[in-house]
């Protein structure tokens, strides 16, 4: 296949401007292929040659101003239009598209549970020449009229109001101007939640076998669109631009969600069908919240190139975690975002393929290595960025930048250069030089704090590696003063904040001195507005180690948390320490995310990577002892999300079976939880982990559970067995069936390697890089990354296996996605491997 260079899209930008797309799509053709006819109305600005995009299953006509033109000229997915003559013309395209089964162009999923069937389309980057032919680049933007035939009960949703003409035909209002990759279409027996806000209909929509769930859900769902809805007219001076504002919530989708303007589609996971904590509630909030940001911020205003993605998702990352928690209940969105996203793009920033969050164009020369860049850097480090650009510039002229950019470029295209000048009309800020400094940058900057004491006062130097200017909050805590005896030698001591203050790194020396004697707690990046390494004084890191619980506010404790995570990451705090200091605190955490967040860490990590083999078996007791304190804890019912994490964690951290068949035959943890699905499964695939069930076992759960959810756990499990019978079955599945689906793939490579089954599986290790080379070339980008992210055999920290993927990368046959994945893995071993050398 042919990629798309910027060159070439340039190029055909000053050639071409098209006008309208008119789209007709058959959903009636049979089960592995729809038809699609297309029209495209455009104008040649000159005399010459250019190409249209399409990748057929059969492409059964084709013709230009009337005149027919041969199939046979497709060569891969490029037709060429060849003598162009300057003004309009009309092309017709009439083929057979093939439905996808990995997530990429028009997916199609028949539900175990019902057998009912369903598609969507996701048209990112170039998927939408899997769909239908089009100019296929972000800026030939275009409005776009589909037609839609389907089964007679099935109902269609588009990016503009659906019409139901009779016998399955449907029709869909023309949109605005919008680029390719932003056309939408969903079909199937949806089940739907209807409405209407501000004039305009409102909708969610599900699968049928999860409507009980989305019904449960649905107030809440709703409420948080309205809300965000109006507080993004609050914050934007255009109103929303589109017609209509409808959620699809569809099966075996890859990423979180897609913004299509006015059908945002969103995977279907988070239509919970089994308990989940109120973290993840936020965390379903804050992609509705990220979506609707990009109604504006990607679709109306759109990249003129995929340099400029951070742009797109930058932004939308900050307002839905801002946004999210100015206008609903969840107001602590930072706290999750600094434990949970943030060290994503951390770890993004430091390993070989970082990029700046806005790199050089050269960097993306074309769509291949675009696709790349979606990341921790263009997500989590983006939205760092600019949330300390807010912090630095204030938000009243953030927020009239924004709306000038929006004025000049709506329904248009717009570049880094216009994002700037937007922003720097709004102030007298250089806003150009942080630009440069913080997005044309990559690596993170390090602050250390040193502080200093005289007999009445105190002050704070920060020392500061790297290059980029910083507006930080400066955390002054003491310990409090009614902190008795008794107390100390039960739970840590509380700490009680000083005073908070804000100054700029680089400054000019020691901070203004402070009255009193030093804080016992002097903590750098209070609150977390910006993006950078803090390292405590030895004063404060000892108060932390032993208070870090008894600190007052959440977010402070998010920051002192994530540098105790970078200290393991950088081999500066033995593993150990990171897990005793969890043990100490985590008992008394009362936040959720936080909770969240260093459990996952430390059974991730520590007990994972970071620690030799031989001393897993006390790491993952030590895991279990905590959980059992937080279960313990919890036991009065008052925080059911807590003890749910417990037990999730417990779970994972198993060693031995008894506990775990225990509740599995009782249906029940001890005071709950009752089991519901998510939490069988997981028990069961520890269960197989163990050695403690069989195939019959996976079987009659399944029969319980035929969802696609219990699909998923199934096909997990039986991966997880530890018999070489299983494990050839798995292999065979994932690098030579080539009939999984994205999510079985998933499941079946997250079953597979397992520290416990070290032997079993150690022969597998140096078979993977030449199958997934392989799997990769056949099945393309989206199998690629699942294959790069869950099939790798992470496990295996060793020489050997780092040895065999360095030279894996030599390998010239390797596709970008894959060879993306394989750098980062590669890395993360070498990281964990010299975290366990300087642990000894």
């Amino acid at each position: 296949m042919s990629v798309l260079t910027r060159d070439e899209a340039q190029t055909r930008a000053r050639f071409l401007d098209v006008h309208r797309y008119t789209i007709d799509l058959d959903l009636t053709a049979g089960e592995e292929t729809f038809d699609s006819r297309t029209v495209i109305q455009f104008t040649a600005a000159t005399a010459g040659d250019t190409f249209v995009e399409l990748k057929p299953a059969t492409l059964r006509s084709i013709s230009l101003d009337g005149h027919p033109l041969d199939p046979a000229d497709l060569v891969e997915n490029r037709f060429p239009l060849t003598a162009l003559t300057p003004g309009r013309h009309e092309l017709r395209v009439d083929a057979a598209m093939r439905y996808s089964r990995t997530g990429e162009g028009m997916h199609r999923f028949t539900d175990p549970t019902d057998g009912e069937t369903y598609v969507y389309t996701q048209l990112f980057m170039e998927d939408v020449q899997r769909v239908f032919a089009a100019f296929d680049q972000p800026d030939l933007k275009s409005v776009f009229e589909l037609t839609v035939t389907a089964p007679e009960d099935w109902t269609v949703l588009g990016n503009g109001i659906a019409e139901h003409r009779g016998d399955g035909h449907w029709t869909l209002a023309p949109t605005p101007l919008v680029s390719t990759y932003l056309v939408a279409v969903a079909a199937g027996p949806w089940h739907s939640v209807t409405t209407e806000h501000a004039g305009l209909p409102f909708g969610i929509h599900c699968r049928r076998s999860l409507a009980p769930h989305l019904d449960a859900d649905a107030d809440e769902i709703l409420g948080i669109t309205r809300a965000c809805f109006d507080r993004f007219h609050e914050k934007f001076d255009e109103p929303y631009p589109f017609d209509s504002y409808d959620q699809a919530f569809v099966p075996e989708f890859n990423a979180g969600a897609m913004e299509n303007p006015g059908l945002v589609t969103f995977r279907d996971e988070f239509v919970y069908r089994s308990a989940v904590t109120d973290t993840e509630r936020q965390t379903r909030g804050m992609v509705i919240a990220h979506e609707m940001a990009h109604m504006w911020f990607g679709d109306l205003v759109t990249l003129a190139w995929w340099d400029d993605i951070w742009l797109n998702e930058s932004f939308a990352e900050y307002m839905g975690y801002q946004t999210l928690a100015e206008a609903t209940r969840f107001t602590d969105t930072w706290v999750d975002f600094g434990v949970a996203r943030k060290g994503w793009g951390y770890d993004a920033d430091q390993r070989p393929s970082t990029h700046p969050v806005a790199p050089d164009p050269a960097a993306v020369p074309d769509t291949a290595s675009a696709m790349l860049n979606f990341d921790g850097i263009s997500y989590a480090k983006g939205a760092s960025a600019l949330r300390q650009l807010v912090a630095w510039l204030g938000e009243k002229d953030f927020l009239t930048g924004i709306n000038t950019h929006f004025a000049r470029h709506k329904f248009a295209n717009a570049t880094l250069a216009d994002f700037i000048d937007s922003l720097a009309s709004a102030t007298d800020r250089d806003v150009h030089a942080w630009a440069d400094a913080w997005l044309r940058t990559t690596g993170i900057d390090t602050l250390t704090s040193h502080v200093q004491e005289t007999d009445h006062t105190w002050s704070v130097t920060v020392a500061h590696d790297g290059t980029r200017p910083h507006r930080i909050a400066v955390g002054a805590y003491d310990h409090a003063p009614d902190l008795s005896a008794t107390t100390a030698h039960t739970t840590p001591g509380r700490l009680v904040l000083r005073e908070r203050f804000e100054t700029d790194v680089p400054g000019n020396g020691p901070t203004t001195p402070r009255p009193g004697r030093r804080p016992a707690l002097v903590v750098l990046n209070d609150h977390d507005l910006s993006y950078t390494k803090v390292r405590l004084d030895d004063t404060s890191w000892n108060t932390a180690l032993q208070h870090l619980s008894g600190i007052p506010d959440a977010l402070t404790r998010a920051v002192v948390w994530n540098t105790a995570r970078d200290l393991v990451r950088d081999g500066l705090l033995a593993p150990t320490t990171y897990l005793d200091t969890a043990r100490t605190h985590l008992p008394h955490e009362t936040d959720l995310a936080l909770a969240q967040g260093v459990l996952a860490f430390a059974g991730a990590h520590i007990a994972g990577p970071y620690l030799a083999p031989e001393h897993r078996p006390a790491a993952l007791a030590t895991l279990t002892a905590l959980c059992r304190d937080l279960i313990r804890r919890t036991e009065d019912g008052h925080h059911p999300g807590l003890r749910l994490i417990a037990v999730r964690h417990l779970i994972d951290a198993a060693t031995q079976p008894d506990t775990l068949q225990d509740w599995l035959t009782n249906g029940t943890v001890p005071g709950g939880p009752e089991l519901d699905p998510e939490l069988r499964w997981r028990i069961l695939t520890r269960l197989a982990v163990l050695g403690a069930i069989d195939e019959t076992h996976i079987a009659t759960e399944l029969e319980q559970d035929p969802s696609a959810t219990g699909r998923e756990g199934a096909a997990r499990c039986r991966a997880a067995l530890p018999t070489p019978e299983a494990k050839a079955a798995a292999w065979h599945a994932l690098f030579n069936d080539d009939t999984l689906s994205n999510y079985l793939f998933t499941a079946t490579a997250q079953g597979f390697w397992q520290p416990e089954q070290t032997d079993l599986v150690r022969d597998y290790v140096p078979r993977y890089y030449p199958d997934a080379t392989r799997l990769a070339a056949r099945r393309g980008p989206a199998i690629a990354e699942a294959a790069g992210r869950h099939a790798f055999p992470a496990y295996a920290v060793d020489t050997h296996n780092l040895d065999l993927g360095e030279q894996a990368l030599n390998d010239p046959d390797l596709i970008p996605a894959l060879r993306r994945k394989l750098i980062d893995q590669i890395d993360d071993l070498r990281r964990a491997l010299a975290v366990r050398t300087a642990a000894h």
